[in-house]
């Protein structure tokens, strides 16, 4: 009487999923054909559906010999398979329609969606039912009591909304100034010309305009204090001088390279996770 053991019921497994015929993989298994059909029902094993489906070396011939030039949909009805079945053996054969094919294909389509919806069309020279209503004050039933009223934000915009000349902080801790409301153009966030900055703000309206190459800084360091007392303009080169590491302390220069290696070290770590 035939044992089967683990491995054994691995192949039959496998084999089956493969499409193999029973007789063929109680031949490989080296025990009776029902023995092998017996374990099949007993495990459920049915074959893979794509893998059972084949294709023979008649069916890619024919496919080969056709695709360029034939509708995909008469080539399925030939062969007896859907058309995604059809795509996707020409997909891994490399096969594409021809150029010619392809044209007369477009061509048709153009002429069928040109014809496609005509009769539900709107004619030429139609009259809208509502022209001429749609005009200031027109309200139909209640739609006058619903509508939002000119100058009417949601309550979301309400809460975010800040009147012209609220001085408000930015997320890198800058203070901005509102001078005008948000028109249709202007894109969202602190733009310059609905929030400039403040300090630069002052700068301009004591000392005149900002020269190009030049920043605006802050004396003491406070982004909050923009009085002109704490303001200086210096060039853009000496600006990069004062934020280089070389002109920290050395205790504080070695704290720093330490920090970034372990936030390298970290990442690496995070990234082989």
């Amino acid at each position: 009487m035939f044992q089967w053991t683990k491995r054994g019921i691995e192949r039959l497994t496998w084999l089956t999923l493969e499409g193999e015929e029973p007789a063929a993989i109680a031949a490989r298994l080296g025990c009776e054909e029902s023995t092998a059909r017996k374990m099949q029902r007993e495990l459920d094993l049915r074959p893979r559906k794509f893998e059972r489906e084949r294709w023979s070396e008649q069916e890619r011939t024919t496919l080969k010999r056709m695709y360029a030039e034939t509708s995909t949909d008469e080539i399925a009805k030939l062969l007896g398979r859907s058309r995604g079945k059809v795509y996707q053996q020409a997909g891994k054969m490399g096969l594409k329609k021809s150029d010619a094919y392809m044209e007369v294909c477009a061509a048709a389509c153009g002429a069928g969606l040109a014809q496609s919806g005509k009769g539900n069309r709107f004619p030429k020279g139609h009259v809208p039912a509502n022209k001429g209503q749609r005009r200031p004050g027109y309200s139909v039933g209640r739609m006058s009591e619903t509508q939002f009223k000119k100058g009417n934000r949601s309550g979301f915009a309400e809460k975010l909304w800040h009147p012209v000349g609220s001085v408000v902080a930015d997320p890198e801790g800058f203070l901005r100034v509102k001078i005008r409301e948000r028109i249709n153009g202007l894109p969202a966030g602190w733009h310059k010309d609905i929030w400039p900055l403040l300090h630069h703000r002052t700068w301009q309206e004591h000392r005149g305009p900002i020269p190009a190459g030049h920043k605006v800084v802050f004396k003491n360091g406070d982004r909050s204090n923009c009085a002109i007392e704490n303001l200086e303009l210096i060039t853009d080169a000496e600006m990069m001088r004062r934020n280089t590491i070389h002109n920290l302390p050395p205790d504080l220069k070695e704290v720093i390279y330490l920090k970034g290696v372990i936030r390298a070290m970290a990442t690496k770590r995070r990234k082989a996770a």
